[in-house]
């Protein structure tokens, strides 16, 4: 399908092009290996949308792409995509994507380029398996090209306007043509775009409604130069801006299902939980309970996620903002009378910012009162205000270099040298506050000194910041590469291929963490004791490692390969500083051999060599933790496919493929289980081996003149081969029905007390609690059986999916031209479906995104001279519930005073709280979220081309 899905990539340049043109199949030309082919000439998977073809079907997201790519997933509100499996599965920094962007042939982070619209964009090309030799920075799993419209020799100006529901509006603009100066071309253009209406509803009176509320500006400016017959060039800046409040990556558009926790502090907690005040007043004897938008208590602890999927209840709204974002491009090329040399640099300054609750399912109180125990008696004490909020921050400047010297004659050998750097700067810090708290919060002072390498613990900033973490890392790359094609004899070629790839990791890490108001902080004296108070954890081993010389986290210990210097405090600030400094690399390649036996057929076997470098799990969620460091990734990828042409009415692409998958890096949170005040651990945990395997199809299909049928099927078996010792953090004691532990509690038991002891989990261990929002309780151990729980088991992964790899995916579009005298009319309806899929590297129902589908339909009036076109649309024609990956899971593990729990006296006694509704038994304080689409959408595009 990916020859069907474009006319021809110079489409642009052409003038009185026939409105039918658009659904007929034409050869489409593409640059997957840095040189024009046709696509049905390349011996690689690629799928391929031309700015017609785009408009046509109506891929106009990313999320749409991926319904007509093979393979491809992609996850809006984090930004990352997965190909067969392998893909980004975090948004740390310090390690990076698995499949490569180039925009315009400059390396990017982020896959948002691709959602620009096709007035700007001129194809889209994505590459599927490891691109190992002529695109090697991290496309292990492969890589997406967007190629930008271009200046053109001729006057050409259009404008186009959208109007959608939920009030989404886009007013874009282009014009391009000739300079007053002889052989200077230029385009400018320019996108506005905003929506006022939000994709859910928010429960609280006067708090804003959210997803895909949105303001974005773009606009650029590109330049062509022909200098002579052999010397050319071309560049491009652009300018982007956003103002979104609930909208754009990193937003809302996750589905909590789930009930908010009631416990007073969650496990490894350093905040109180606003949650506990939802309980009854009769158990926690907390009075004065404050609540948003005129609602009683009891409608703030209700979440409106409970009855529908597109509402929430929040009183803290998230925003998005993008702000003097720049990019450059260029390129320029000079023509030998054998070979051409080209060189591509260019750049971004990239500065986002996000700002949301945290944690996202948090009960929306305001304030409430705790009871204060004297030897009077009780009397009313402290009172917090939890409402809970993050501030995240990226801040990127990256440039790269690349230099290509390739052949241009027409013998069987052809050739192809190259030489990259990649240079890239960026700070990321992360805070927390407690948004309401006055003192000590803002300024102390701390209830006890525990900063002992410092003294005294400095006071806190203001801010109301109690977690602060600001990580700044330098990442530099280089590489060489060649590539070879040889027609070796009629109808048969070899390709060969090689890059060496060197990277370096160099930065530091700093931190800041306060503990407020949670007894565990405080040797199990609560604000019910001591009223409202502050701790300074930063300096205490126990929590922040890399403290002590030889100690967990320092140079030299185990995991913290990479780790350059021991944590230092600042006596004046506070933080704790840690280095890093790190390199790796790797030989890449090809081995392939094509055969052409006719016209319109080719078959081919590819042999790639993938790579990915590692990194440091350092930011967002961590706290200078002990094992920091993740090892590179590989892949030896084995690809067979045919091309082949059916006369001019059938097309058909086949693809399958086998990857031997190496130390894919998979985010993980080891809990926080034994109690007490231990945060939990942020690692990547590297799967020895994984396999990925499977057959793409995609074919188009044009019976009678103005039909056309397009359907694309694929089957993707994605699953770790090799893995075991890893904690479930939903279900850290391995009691799910489908756990495969590698210990049973028995043993666990048996080794108390020695070196090889489990870890201890109080919260499945006799003496905890299933809590219910209504305040009634069920001991655990009377759900899960005696003698099982009580300690954190590891378990066996193998045969577990890859995260984000549906097992089947389809979709079908069909088109029909109607021809009249003054234009054409083309109607498009398309069916996607996919299977389900997981959001974690074990198979639960908890982490399970079901399977769905999904309808959408166009019809598109052209005008014979193809001056004007209008396009009426709906997508989600059903407007079903659908899922963008697999699902997020928790356990809402924490602790309440024993008497809220029947017990006596303050001592903390652990719970689990309930989660979602559907997850029972043993499972039934896990809470599960999930990334949902769009609702329906309707709207009207115009263009007019002057």
């Amino acid at each position: 399908m990916a020859a069907a899905l474009a006319t021809t990539a110079h489409a642009q340049t052409r003038t009185g092009t026939t409105a039918a043109a658009s659904n007929t199949i034409e050869e489409l030309v593409v640059t997957a290996e840095k040189r024009e082919q046709s696509l049905q000439d390349v011996p690689v998977a690629v799928s391929a949308f031309t700015s017609e073809k785009r408009d046509l079907i109506g891929v106009n997201t990313i999320t749409d792409l991926t319904n007509f790519t093979p393979g491809l997933e992609y996850n809006v509100q984090n930004d990352r995509n997965t190909l067969r499996g392998v893909g980004r599965n975090t948004n740390v920094h310090a390690a990076e994507g698995s499949v490569a962007i180039y925009s315009d042939g400059i390396y990017t982070s982020s896959t948002t380029e691709a959602g620009k619209t096709p007035l700007f964009v001129d194809r889209i090309e994505v590459l599927r398996g490891p691109q190992g030799t002529l695109y090697g920075r991290n496309a292990i799993g492969g890589a997406i090209n967007v190629i930008s419209k271009r200046p053109t020799d001729d006057w050409y100006a259009e404008v186009r306007a959208q109007q959608q529901s939920f009030n989404y509006r886009v007013l874009e603009g282009a014009a391009s043509g000739p300079t007053a100066i002889p052989g200077v071309d230029f385009r400018v253009g320019f996108n506005w775009t905003k929506q006022t209406d939000g994709w859910f509803e928010n429960s609280i009176p006067g708090q804003p409604d959210e997803g895909n509320i949105i303001d974005t500006k773009y606009v650029e400016g590109q330049l062509k130069f022909k200098f002579n017959d052999r010397f050319d060039g071309w560049m491009k800046l652009a300018w982007q801006d956003w103002h979104n409040q609930g909208g754009g990556p990193g937003s809302r558009s996750t589905w909590y299902p789930s009930f908010f926790p009631v416990y007073e502090a969650s496990s490894g907690g350093i905040a109180p939980n606003s949650g506990y005040g939802c309980l009854p007043t009769s158990q926690t004897l907390v009075r004065n309970i404050s609540a948003p938008g005129g609602l009683t208590v009891a409608q703030a602890c209700h979440n409106a996620g409970l009855d529908d999927a597109r509402k929430f209840t929040s009183d803290v709204p998230y925003q998005v903002k993008l702000t003097g974002t720049m990019v450059f491009a260029s390129e320029w090329n000079y023509h030998f009378d054998t070979f051409d040399v080209k060189y591509i640099a260019g750049g971004t300054h990239y500065n986002y910012g996000l700002t949301g609750p945290t944690p996202v399912q948090q009960a929306p109180l305001l304030s409430f009162q705790y009871p204060l125990f004297t030897r009077a008696g009780v009397l009313p004490g402290a009172t917090v205000f939890p409402r809970y909020a993050f501030t995240y921050h990226e801040a990127l400047n990256w440039i790269s270099h690349e230099i290509n010297i390739a052949s241009t004659d027409k013998g069987p050998l052809q050739w192809l040298a190259g030489a990259y750097y990649y240079d890239e700067h960026y700070v990321q810090p992360v805070s927390t506050q407690l948004m309401d708290m006055g003192a000590p919060i803002t300024r102390g002072p701390f209830l006890a000194n525990t900063c002992a390498f410092t003294a005294q613990c400095p006071l806190p900033a203001g801010n109301n910041r109690i977690y602060d973490d600001r990580p700044e890392l330098t990442t530099k790359s280089r590489a060489v590469f060649g590539q070879i094609d040889w027609n070796f004899a009629e109808h048969w070629k070899t390709t060969v291929g090689l890059r060496y790839t060197w990277d370096k990791k160099f930065g530091s890490e700093s931190l800041r963490l306060l503990c407020a108001d949670v007894a565990a902080c405080s040797g199990g004296f609560g604000p019910e004791v001591v009223g409202n108070f502050l701790i300074d954890l930063t300096q205490l081993p126990s929590v922040v490692s890399g403290l002590v010389p030889g100690g967990p986290g320092a140079p030299g210990a185990p995991g913290a390969q990479g780790v350059s210097s021991l944590s230092v405090v600042d006596p004046a600030t506070g933080f704790a500083t840690r280095r890093y400094n790190a390199n790796w690399s790797a030989t890449t390649g090809t081995l392939g051999l094509q055969w052409d036996p006719e016209p319109g057929t080719m078959a081919y076997f590819r042999y790639s060599r993938g790579y990915k470098a590692g990194g440091f799990r350092i930011g967002i969620d961590t706290v200078l933790g002990a094992r920091p460091i993740t090892n590179p990734e590989h892949a030896d990828a084995f690809e067979i496919g045919l091309k082949k042409d059916f006369g001019r009415t059938f097309q058909a692409n086949i693809a399958a493929f086998y990857y031997k998958y190496n130390n894919d890096q998979i985010p993980l949170t080891v809990a926080q289980t034994a109690g007490g005040l231990g945060q939990p651990q942020s690692i990547f945990f590297n799967i020895p081996q994984a396999v990925s395997q499977g057959i793409e199809f995609e074919t188009v299909w044009q019976p009678i003149e103005h039909l056309q049928i397009l359907a694309n099927y694929s089957y993707l078996d994605a699953h770790v081969t090799r893995g075991d010792g890893v904690v479930d953090p939903a279900d850290p004691a391995a009691l799910d029905s489908r756990a495969k532990p590698d210990i049973s509690f028995a043993q666990c038991q048996a080794a108390a007390g020695s070196a090889s002891a489990c870890s201890t989990d109080i919260f499945t261990a006799p003496g905890a609690f299933f809590i219910n929002p209504d305040g009634t309780t069920v001991p655990v151990q009377s759900v899960i059986g005696a003698g099982n729980g009580g300690f954190q088991r590891p378990q066996s992964i193998v045969g577990s999916h890859l995260p984000q790899a549906p097992k089947n995916k389809v979709a079908i579009d069909v088109n029909y031209t109607l021809e009249f005298g003054p234009g054409s009319l083309i109607g498009s309806v398309n069916y996607v479906w996919r299977d389900k899929q997981f959001g974690s590297i074990f198979d639960r129902s908890y982490y399970e995104a079901p399977s769905y589908d999904q309808w959408d339909a166009r019809l598109t009036w052209k005008d014979r001279d193809n001056r004007f076109t209008v396009i009426a649309f709906v997508k989600n024609i059903f407007n079903d519930v659908g899922f963008e990956g697999g699902a997020g899971a928790g356990r809402q593990a924490g602790v309440v005073p024993a008497y809220v729990v029947g017990g006596n006296g303050l001592t903390a006694t652990p719970v689990l709280s309930r989660g979602s509704p559907f997850n029972t038994g043993a499972d039934q304080a896990i809470a599960t979220s999930y990334l949902i689409t769009p609702p329906r959408t309707y709207g009207v595009e115009l263009q007019y081309r002057f």
